[in-house]
C-alpha cells in the first residue's frame, strides 16, 4: 500500500494482554483423556493452557487487556473513537462484546462492533482499523482479540481439547511518524474449507436444542490433518507473498509474530524466511491456541520483553477457520514507552 505524501504513517501505539489464572497441563488432561504429556508435545509444543473462569465472559479478558494497551497509548478512555473486538466466543449474540468493552471502560465517544475471523481475526482487525485511520475518519482506534474456546472445547475429544485455551490481546492504532507503522497487508479467505474447522449449532440454521446438544455441535470440530497441511502451505505462501508485494527481502525481516497454533507449523514458516530462533515469538507452550487473542498477546509480550525494538520491521500471520489468512508488515514504533 502507498501512503499520500506528507500522511502520517498509521500504527500501533500501545499494546496489552490477559491471561486467566487457572492452569491446566498435559499431565492433567492424562486424567481426562486417552492422552499423554510427551504425545501433545511433541506434536504440538503445548504444555499447558489457561482457562477463564466459570463466571465470567469474553469481555472480562477484553477489558483487562484493553486497560493495558489504554496505559501504553498513554491515551485516555474518551479519545478512543473506534472499538472493534475479534472473538468466536462473545459473551452473548448481542449486545456486541465491543459495545460491553466500551461501557466499562467509559469509551464514550467510541463507535462499538464485533468482527469475527476465527484465528486470522486480529490481522482482519487491524486491517480495518488501518483503513478507518489512515482515511482519517477516525483518530484512534482500540482493537481487541479475545476468546474463550475452553467454552467451546469438548473435553473428551483428545484431538481438539489438546490444543486451545483463553486469553486476550489488545492494541492501540493511531497516526504515527512517517516512515513508521503499518507498510502493507494481505489478507485471503477459502470458503470452500468451511467444514475442516467449525462450529455448526447455535446460529440461526441450526439453533440450539436437546439434539444438537446430545451431539456435541456446539463443540468445535475440527480436521486436524487437513488444517495442519493447509496451515503450512498457507503460512508459507502469505509471507513471502507480502513481502514480495511490499518490494522487501528475507533480510529485511526483524522479527516474525506467528499465530500460535503448532510448533511445528510455526518452525516451517521460520525456515522458510530463513530467521534464526531468536527472531520468532513463540509462547505457544504456555498458553496452546487462543484464537484471536494469539497474535496480540505474543506481540504485546515480545514488545514488553524488548524483543521487538524501535524500527523493526515485523511480520504477523496467522490463519483461520473459514478458511481465512492475513499477513501484515509493520515498521515498530515504540516511542520508549515499555
Amino acid at each position: 500500500m502507498t501512503q499520500r505524501k506528507g500522511f502520517n504513517g498509521v500504527g500501533i501505539i500501545g499494546t496489552g494482554s490477559y491471561v486467566p489464572e487457572k492452569v491446566i497441563t498435559n499431565f492433567d488432561l492424562e486424567k481426562i483423556v486417552d492422552t499423554s504429556d510427551e504425545w501433545i508435545r511433541t506434536r504440538t509444543g503445548i504444555k499447558e493452557r489457561r482457562i477463564l473462569d466459570k463466571e465470567k465472559g469474553s469481555s472480562y479478558m477484553a477489558i483487562e487487556a484493553a486497560k493495558k494497551a489504554l496505559e501504553a497509548s498513554e491515551l485516555q478512555p474518551e479519545a478512543i473513537d473506534l472499538i472493534i473486538v475479534s472473538t468466536v466466543t462473545p459473551d452473548m449474540m448481542f449486545p456486541s462484546t465491543a459495545c460491553l468493552v466500551q461501557e466499562s471502560l467509559k469509551c464514550k465517544n467510541a463507535a462499538a462492533f464485533d468482527l469475527e475471523a476465527a484465528c486470522s481475526g486480529f490481522l482482519y482487525g487491524l486491517s480495518v482499523a488501518y483503513s478507518f485511520v489512515s482515511a482519517r475518519i477516525y483518530k484512534n482506534v482500540l482493537l481487541i482479540g479475545t476468546d474463550a474456546l475452553s467454552r467451546i472445547t469438548d473435553w473428551t475429544d483428545r484431538n481438539t481439547c489438546v490444543l486451545f485455551g483463553d486469553g486476550a490481546g489488545a492494541a492501540v492504532i493511531s497516526e504515527v511518524p512517517e516512515g513508521k507503522g503499518i507498510l502493507g497487508l494481505d489478507l485471503g479467505a477459502d470458503g470452500e474449507g468451511k467444514n475442516l474447522l467449525k462450529l455448526v449449532a447455535g446460529g440461526s440454521l441450526m439453533p440450539a436444542t436437546e439434539e444438537t446438544i446430545k451431539n456435541k455441535l456446539h463443540y468445535i470440530y475440527m480436521e486436524g490433518n487437513e488444517v495442519f497441511k493447509f496451515a503450512v502451505r498457507k503460512m508459507e505462501e502469505i509471507s513471502l507473498k507480502i513481502i514480495e508485494k511490499n518490494k522487501l527481502n528475507l533480510g529485511d525481516i526483524d522479527y516474525l509474530v506467528p499465530h500460535q497454533a503448532n510448533m511445528r507449523i510455526i518452525e516451517s514458516a521460520r525456515k522458510k524466511l530463513k530467521l534464526a530462533e531468536n527472531k520468532v515469538y513463540v509462547n505457544l507452550e504456555n498458553y496452546g491456541n487462543m484464537s484471536s487473542a494469539s497474535i496480540p498477546v505474543a506481540l504485546d509480550e515480545a514488545v514488553r520483553k524488548n524483543k521487538i525494538k524501535d524500527n523493526d520491521v515485523v511480520l504477523l500471520i496467522g490463519f483461520g477457520g473459514g478458511l481465512t489468512w492475513g499477513a501484515m508488515l509493520i515498521r515498530w514504533y515504540s516511542k520508549g514507552r515499555y
